[in-house]
């Protein structure tokens, strides 16, 4: 492995766990395709090494850091570990799937689900943007008093 292969593999994972960690994505919609477009992987291969990482408790410091600030519950802690065990079950399934069908079915299926996932976070952002723009609009106006003896 030269310098340069460690050295983009290290940006993936870097750029993938800051995202994971700011907004809950990295491994199949970060990963997957750098490792296909950066590291000239198959579809297969980009999807297997992305699940590689996932073996060990990847995302812990960044789940401590939501738990520290108050937004995971219990009830949310138990959500993700039932997840988890479904996740693992749905995995075997899954890889069974892929690995039966061509690299360039999975990789038309995986882009259809990034568009479509990207136009309905798009659209909910965006209508959520025009929501609290709205709602600051409404607000009133606080000017400050002048003193009419002056």
């Amino acid at each position: 492995m030269t310098t340069t292969t460690v050295f983009l593999l290290v940006l993936i994972g870097l750029f993938a766990g800051a995202m994971s960690g700011f907004v809950g994505i990295g491994g199949g919609v970060i990963m997957v395709p750098a490792l296909i477009y950066v590291m000239g992987l198959s579809q297969m291969e980009a999807q297997g090494t992305s699940l590689i990482l996932m073996l060990p408790p990847i995302g812990i410091m960044a789940v401590m850091n939501y738990y520290k600030a108050g937004h995971l519950s219990n009830t949310l802690i138990t959500y993700g570990i039932v997840i988890a065990i479904a996740f693992v079950v749905g995995g075997y399934f899954g890889s069974k799937l892929a690995i039966r069908l061509s690299d360039s079915v999975v990789k038309l299926i995986f882009g259809i689900l990034m568009l479509y996932i990207s136009v309905k976070m798009i659209y909910g952002g965006y209508k959520s943007y025009l929501d609290e723009k709205k709602n600051l609009s409404e607000l009133p106006i606080s000017t400050p008093e002048v003193d009419s003896d002056q």
